[in-house]
């Protein structure tokens, strides 16, 4: 199979390009990168005329696991089909049940699907089901086994350290997860939000190479905390190699939050959705619409772009993604920066108690423009969903 995408404004912050070219893509991989190639030897040719082409978009926290979480979603039907051909799923399966993950969701679907390896054996069964208030839960020797028996899809340990989840063992499990993620040559990613240790304190405790993600909540104790300096603790973070991620997420997204962070010049490292099954129609829908929200913050089009390819992957440690170098893998995303009226939501999260979240509305942003979907390559190939 070779496709050529003709005559798109080409954006690969790896190979510092920002401008109108053609893409030729072949036996799965990039070919040529060039202005007027041939369309002679193509098989499919398509005109990317007023578009932007990117490499393939990569989303560093989704829930994937379709039928064994309750937060499981369909990663060809919710990322793929907008443009995303890589995720990286963000703790949904533990040791006991990640065998389940990988035989049924990664091995089958076209999404190249990685995981973080829950730090509680359970994983994410339920929602909200406190995985790391009891620690028996946490297994190191049989997570380390797992996370080794499957080192090419796993590439580390996800703790998520809000009260719900962790009650007074953030700390400790953040701990154990470091110990896993040094066993298995990996990283950790911390969920943080109405956590019952400061978030500085979690932080300090990181290495680099590590992730925070949901760094724009609108928790008290996050960017909005007025008493502790988290945005100079955040900031100090990601000048000795912390990635600060998105993950908005049902609750892990404010504009107030975000806002604020970003005028005290604290931006993202990456932008991720934390999509899942619970969101996916309201507020987050797909990655594209917080890349959006973050254009209309104020960064640019290649800046949120790098954000979601270049920075990524250098995360996730894999350096055949996230670029259009000739030789890299054949993922390409065809994007279009729309001109428009958009209605844009955050949501912000009450926890009233050690339980179920109370869910109230957040702020309501109306935007100018929005990137949108025009057309996926994956490994080669057109994306076309439509067919078997």
């Amino acid at each position: 199979m070779s496709v050529l995408v003709k005559g798109g404004t080409v954006i690969d912050p790896v190979q510092g390009l920002n401008g109108v070219l053609d893409v030729a893509l072949r036996d799965g991989k990039v070919a040529e990168v060039g202005s007027s190639i041939s369309a002679n030897s193509s098989e499919e040719v398509f005109d990317a005329s007023g578009l932007i082409v990117v490499p393939g978009l990569i989303d560093l926290h989704v829930h994937a696991f379709w039928g064994g979480s309750t937060y499981g979603i369909d990663s060809d039907v919710s990322s793929l089909s907008q443009g995303v051909t890589t995720v990286l799923d963000a703790g949904s399966a533990g040791a006991w049940n990640f065998p389940s993950f990988r035989s049924h969701i990664i091995n089958k679907n076209r999404t190249s699907i990685y995981a973080l390896l829950n730090i509680s054996t359970t994983g994410m069964v339920f929602r909200n089901d406190g995985e790391l208030h009891d620690l028996r839960w946490l297994d190191l020797n049989h997570t380390v086994e797992q996370g080794l028996q499957n080192k090419d899809c796993i590439l580390g340990i996800k703790a998520r350290l809000g009260r719900v989840q962790s009650g007074k063992n953030d700390k400790e499990a953040l701990k154990i997860s470091i110990e896993a993620a040094e066993a298995i040559g990996g990283f950790v990613m911390i969920h943080i939000g109405n956590s019952n240790t400061p978030i500085p304190q979690l932080i300090d405790m990181l290495r680099p190479g590590d992730v925070v993600t949901h760094s724009f909540h609108g928790f008290g104790d996050g960017t909005l905390d007025s008493n502790v300096d988290v945005i100079q603790s955040m900031k100090e973070a990601q000048s000795r190699g912390i990635v600060i991620d998105v993950g908005h997420g049902s609750g892990g997204f404010s504009f107030t939050a975000a806002e604020r962070a970003l005028s005290e010049g604290l931006f993202p490292t990456t932008i991720s959705s934390d999509l899942h099954i619970n969101n996916v129609t309201g507020p987050v829908f797909d990655l594209l619409t917080t890349m959006s929200k973050f254009i209309h913050l104020g960064m640019s089009v290649s800046e949120v772009i790098s954000r979601c390819t270049q920075f990524p992957a250098e995360t996730m440690g894999l350096s055949n993604i996230g670029t259009l170098m000739v030789g890299s893998n054949g993922d390409l995303t065809v994007l279009k920066l729309e001109d428009g009226q958009f209605t844009f939501h955050d949501r912000l999260s009450t926890a009233t108690s050690i339980g179920p979240n109370t869910w109230t509305p957040g702020m309501t942003v109306t935007s100018n423009s929005r990137l949108s979907h025009v057309l996926t390559v994956k490994d080669g190939e057109i994306y076309k969903p439509w067919l078997p």
